[in-house]
């Protein structure tokens, strides 16, 4: 591996990839590849061969995905299951063929069992049933796990995974269709405070922000990482040849979705109720990743989730006109 080493991010202009290019060319990686989906739609089987055949990267890693919450997880799960399949299967199958000697494929710690053991180690990987909430994606992110494991274990390349807990950050998607927890928290608990609809609308500001309606009882325990650690472990997996295919990374700390709304509150300035709406579903009660693998691998998270949210809704402030998700 050198500075010069030819690396195509997939994935490059969303939230992961964004990070994993900025972390990448603040290490003095100069030779990386970006694609946008305009420009090769990664589902399309002909045209990621022909890229791939044309530009040989060296190195791949993937941060492409279709991805959301529970609400997209249910109502689009044909496009969870097969549009993740035909991007990593794509990627993967290509990077192959093409002789890349190494690849970093991108999960989430929803590919372990509903009912496995807290905290989740790798190993609980296939040993019971999903969580039927997001089970698509799961499914999706399996196949390409032991995709991986396959070609390492057949042809004995570096192809190996790193399985993410929740994931939060810049660039995250505030859509509320489509959001996951955290980032859709920051945009309902900001657009709920009267300074902003007071903006907004030209309305005087009363002395209390509106009420915000939260899903679930606020009781599942959740473990969040801050985007810009993540890649710097996918640096770090870049860097370092590993013994084993499958890795988590996160915390290893959690707390409550209840703990969580109560810290974005409090760092958006948000001083209205909350309620919570609980006909809504919680999901798997708790999901706790053990990192102490990655941890002896020689990689440990740096962001506390108190200083990570802050960033973020920073980002969010700045960036808010820029992205148009603040609408009402």
């Amino acid at each position: 591996m050198t500075k010069n080493t030819k690396i195509y991010v997939a994935g490059h202009r969303g939230m992961v990839g964004s990070a994993v290019w900025r972390a990448l060319d603040g290490k003095g990686y100069t030779n990386l590849i970006g694609k946008t989906s305009g420009e090769l739609d990664l589902r399309n089987q002909k045209a990621v061969a022909e890229f791939f055949e044309r530009e040989k990267p060296e190195v791949v890693i993937d941060a492409a995905a279709r991805v959301g919450g529970i609400l997209a997880n249910n109502n689009y799960p044909y496009q969870f299951l097969m549009e993740n399949m035909q991007i990593q299967n794509n990627l993967i199958d290509s990077s192959l063929k093409a002789d890349a000697q190494k690849f970093i494929f991108l999960g989430s710690s929803c590919i372990y069992p509903k009912m496995a053991p807290q905290p989740l180690k790798e190993e609980y990987l296939l040993t019971g049933s999903l969580e039927p909430t997001n089970e698509w994606y799961a499914v999706a992110k399996i196949t390409g796990v032991k995709a991986c494991e396959s070609i390492r274990k057949q042809f004995g390349k570096d192809y190996i995974s790193l399985m993410p807990t929740n994931l939060y950050g810049p660039y995250d998607n505030f859509d509320l269709n489509t959001s996951h927890v955290l980032p859709a928290m920051i945009r309902k608990f900001h657009q709920s405070k009267r300074s902003f609809l007071s903006m907004l609308s030209g309305v005087e500001a009363g002395e209390k922000d509106l009420p915000v309606t939260l899903w679930g009882s606020g009781t599942p325990m959740r473990e969040f990482l801050f985007v810009e650690d993540l890649a710097d472990a996918v640096v770090f997996a870049l860097e370092n040849k590993f013994q084993d295919n499958l890795y988590n990374i996160g915390t290893g700390v959690d707390l409550t979705i209840k703990e969580l709304a109560e810290l974005i509150q409090k760092t958006v300035g948000h001083t209205g109720e909350i309620i919570w709406d609980s006909s809504k579903p919680d999901g798997t009660h708790r999901k706790l990743m053990d990192v102490s693998k990655m941890e002896s691998a020689g990689w440990k998270a740096k962001v506390g989730l108190e200083e990570g949210i802050k960033r973020t809704y920073e980002w969010f402030l700045e960036n808010q006109e820029t992205f148009k998700q603040v609408k009402i």
